[in-house]
C-alpha cells in the first residue's frame, strides 16, 4: 500500500496516509463506494426499490445490529416505566446470543418463535401468525422488531426456503413489523445439503455463485422494512470487525448519525487493507500497480466460492462421521437355547439411536439433539443430567473434545429449562479437516461410551464434576476480575 497515493479521485484513494486518519462514518470512501455497488448490482439487483438500495459501513455485524435497535426502538427500564411502554423484538426459537443480549441490554422484551428444520415457523403452534395473533398485552407491546438468521442459522444450521420467506414477510407486512436479517453465513451455501424447497431463480448477476444464492429478504422487500446486515468476518478475517449495513436510505442516514455520536467510522487500517485486496493498488503509483491487479467483483466472487468449497468439504467430512455414530450398541440379549443343541446361548446385539440432527445446507455449525431418553439409566436420572455428565465426560481422555450447549443459545429461561439440554452445537468452520475428523470421531466415541455406562455413581461423579464447574464459573462472575 502506498503511503501517499496521486490519485485524485477519492473513490479512489487508498493508502496509508488516508487510513492514519479519522475518517467518514459511512467508511473509506474507495470501499464504501465498492460495497454499494456491489449490493446493487451483484448481491441485491432485483431489489424493488425505486430511489436503491443504501450502505454503510459498521464494526462488523454486532455494531450494525445495535445500531439498528438504536434508531428502531426505545429504551425500557423495569420500574421506571409501565409494562405498556415496553417494545419487543421477535427472534428464532434457539438464536444468537449475542443479539439477543443487546436487545435485553435495552429492556426490550424477547419473544422466540417456534422454528424447524427451515428456521422460523410462519404457521402452526407457536409460529410466527400464533405468537402475535394471540398476543398478551400484558407482558408489553406486540413486537415490532424481528431478528433472524435466514441462511445457516446460528446455532441450528437451517436455512429458509422462498416459500417460507414471503410467508414472515407478509406476516410482517400485515403487523408492521421491521426485519434485521443477520446474514454472514449468506455466501456458504452449501448445494449438496439443500433440498429443493430452497431452491429458485434469481436475477442474474453476471456471477453464477452469486446467482447459485438463496435470495435476501431485501429481493422482495416492497416496503421498505427490512435491514440487513453483513460482514467480512466470516469471510475474510474474524478479526477484520468490519461490515456494511444495508437498508433504504432514510434509515441509513439516522444510523449514520448513531455512529457519527457513538464508534465513529471503522478501523481505518482495517478498511485500507481490504480495499487494496478487493479494489487493488492505485495504478498511477509505478511503485505498487505492478504488485497486485486487486480482486475485483469477479475476484471476490472466486474467493467466496473457493471459500464455500472448503467449508462444504468440511461440513461433510464432520456429517459423514456424525451419520456413523447416530445408533450405538444397547445392553445386548442372551438367547438360551435346548440342552440337546450344541450352542449354549447366543448374543443378540440391539442398536439405539442416541441423537440425531440434519445436514446444514449452509453456514458453520452442527446442530444436534440428544435422545436422552433412550439411554439406559434415564429411569434413574433427569436428563438434565444426564446432559450434563455427557457434556463432562466429553472434555475426559480419550474423548478430548469440547462441545457448545445447546442451552447457550435459549433466549429465555423457559426455553433453556424446558429443551436447551437437549442439544449441543458443533462447528467445523476453524479446523483444517484432519481436526474436524479426529474430533468428530472422539464425539461419537464419547457418546457410544456414555451410553454403554451401567454404573450408577459413575455417571452421579460426572454429573458431580458438572455442578463444580458451575459453581466455579458463578464465583468466578461475582469476582472483581472476571471478564
Amino acid at each position: 500500500m502506498p503511503h501517499d497515493t496521486a490519485e485524485p479521485n477519492q473513490f479512489r484513494k487508498v493508502d496509508v496516509k488516508t487510513a492514519l486518519q479519522y475518517g467518514q462514518a459511512s467508511g473509506l470512501a474507495p470501499l464504501a463506494s465498492w460495497v454499494q455497488q456491489f449490493v446493487t448490482e451483484a448481491m441485491i439487483p432485483e431489489a424493488p426499490y425505486t430511489g436503491g438500495l443504501a450502505t454503510t459501513m459498521t464494526l462488523g455485524n454486532t455494531d450494525g445490529f445495535s445500531k439498528a435497535l438504536e434508531a428502531l426502538s426505545n429504551t425500557w427500564i423495569e420500574g421506571r416505566q409501565p409494562i405498556g411502554e415496553r417494545e419487543g423484538i421477535l427472534c428464532e426459537e434457539y438464536t444468537f446470543m449475542g443479539g439477543v443480549s443487546t436487545a435485553r441490554a435495552r429492556g426490550l422484551n424477547i419473544t422466540p418463535i417456534k422454528a424447524d428444520h427451515e428456521g422460523m415457523l410462519a404457521y402452526g403452534k407457536g409460529g410466527l401468525a400464533d405468537i402475535l395473533e394471540n398476543w398478551d398485552a400484558s407482558t408489553g407491546q406486540r413486537p415490532h422488531l424481528m431478528y433472524t438468521v435466514t441462511i445457516g442459522q446460528n446455532p441450528t444450521g437451517a436455512i429458509m426456503g422462498p416459500k417460507r420467506r414471503k410467508e414472515i414477510y407478509e406476516l410482517c407486512v400485515k403487523y408492521d413489523i421491521i426485519i434485521i436479517e443477520d446474514e454472514p453465513y449468506w455466501y456458504l451455501q452449501y448445494p449438496s445439503a439443500m433440498s429443493g424447497t430452497h431452491l429458485e431463480t434469481r436475477s442474474s448477476t453476471g456471477s453464477s455463485f452469486l446467482d447459485s444464492l438463496l435470495p435476501s429478504y431485501l429481493a422482495g422487500d416492497y416496503q421498505g422494512r427490512v435491514v440487513r446486515l453483513d460482514t467480512f468476518s466470516k469471510t475474510v478475517a474474524p478479526g477484520c470487525r468490519l461490515g456494511w449495513l444495508t437498508a433504504q436510505p432514510t434509515l441509513i442516514e439516522r444510523i449514520q448519525r448513531i455512529t457519527e455520536s457513538s464508534t465513529a467510522g471503522p478501523s481505518g487500517f482495517v478498511q485500507s487493507l481490504i480495499a487494496e485486496l478487493i479494489l487493488g493498488p492505485d495504478a498511477r503509483d509505478s511503485k505498487n500497480s505492478a504488485k497486485s491487479s486487486g480482486w475485483n467483483n469477479a475476484g471476490w466472487c472466486r474467493w467466496l466460492e473457493g471459500l464455500r468449497g472448503n467449508y462444504e468439504r468440511r461440513m461433510n467430512t464432520m456429517c459423514d462421521i456424525l451419520d456413523q455414530g447416530r445408533d450405538v450398541i444397547s445392553t445386548p440379549k442372551r438367547l438360551r437355547f435346548p440342552s440337546s443343541s450344541t450352542i449354549d446361548s447366543w448374543d443378540i446385539v440391539e442398536k439405539t439411536p442416541a441423537y440425531r440432527f440434519n445436514r446444514p445446507g449452509a453456514g458453520m455449525f452442527v446442530w444436534i439433539e440428544v435422545l436422552y431418553e433412550n439411554h439406559p439409566l434415564t429411569a434413574h436420572f433427569a436428563p438434565a443430567d444426564l446432559a450434563a455428565a455427557l457434556w463432562v465426560l466429553l472434555t475426559h481422555k480419550p474423548y478430548l473434545v469440547l462441545v457448545m450447549p445447546g442451552a447457550i443459545f435459549g433466549p429465555t429461561v423457559q426455553i433453556v429449562k424446558e429443551s436447551g439440554w437437549k442439544f449441543f452445537r458443533l462447528s467445523f468452520c476453524a479446523d483444517e479437516d484432519e481436526v474436524i475428523s479426529r474430533s468428530t470421531t472422539g464425539f461419537i466415541n464419547g457418546v457410544a461410551a456414555f451410553w454403554q455406562m451401567r454404573d450408577r455413581d459413575e455417571v452421579q461423579a460426572l454429573i458431580d464434576e458438572a455442578h463444580a464447574e458451575d459453581i466455579e464459573r458463578e464465583m468466578a462472575a461475582m469476582s472483581p476480575g472476571f471478564c
